[in-house]
């Protein structure tokens, strides 16, 4: 089977960078997230992880894949999905502008984008993310973008996924 590429854009900004879906290590997310594409949403750059800027999703796979190929130590180029429940992220230190209630899940697709990443969080521990795509070209130029998102702000901005 020929590898699956996906794109992934900073739209306001035009810049993207392509990745190859690792569907060998995360079969299940990868089917996934490739049926769900194209997705796009607003971008928020993390605060705890460090070097990562991600998107959130409503759920959109008949049942959330289970942790395969996991990570607590991303690496510049990974694509990691997260899932949420509402409480985990129904904190106003998280400074979503919309309300995330209990009992809901939120998807939380994840680009890396420099080294030195942890997931950590002070709320609740450990974060395992499913390391689902490793980006093959144009990183460095989108880590560039990524940079400005953090110094000069994301509103506005939208992280976008699409088949490539």
């Amino acid at each position: 089977m020929a590898d699956r590429l996906v794109t992934v854009s900073l739209d306001q900004r035009d810049v993207h960078c392509t990745a190859r879906l690792l569907a060998d290590r995360a079969p299940l997310t990868c089917a996934a997230v490739w049926e769900a594409l194209p997705l796009a949403g607003d971008v928020f750059h993390a605060k705890y992880a460090r070097n990562e800027i991600y998107a959130l999703f409503p759920p959109f796979a008949s049942t959330e894949p289970p942790l395969e190929n996991p990570t607590v130590t991303p690496i510049p180029g990974d694509l990691c999905y997260f899932s949420f429940t509402g409480t985990e992220l129904g904190t106003k230190a998280y400074g979503y502008d919309r309300e995330v209630r209990p009992g809901t899940t939120v998807v939380d697709l994840a680009l890396f984008y420099e080294r030195n990443n942890l997931l950590l969080n002070g709320d609740v521990g450990w974060v395992p993310g499913i390391v689902w795509g490793q980006v093959v070209d144009g990183l460095e130029p989108m880590a560039e973008a990524c940079n400005d998102l953090w110094r000069n702000g994301a509103a506005g901005e939208t992280l976008s996924f699409r088949r490539a």
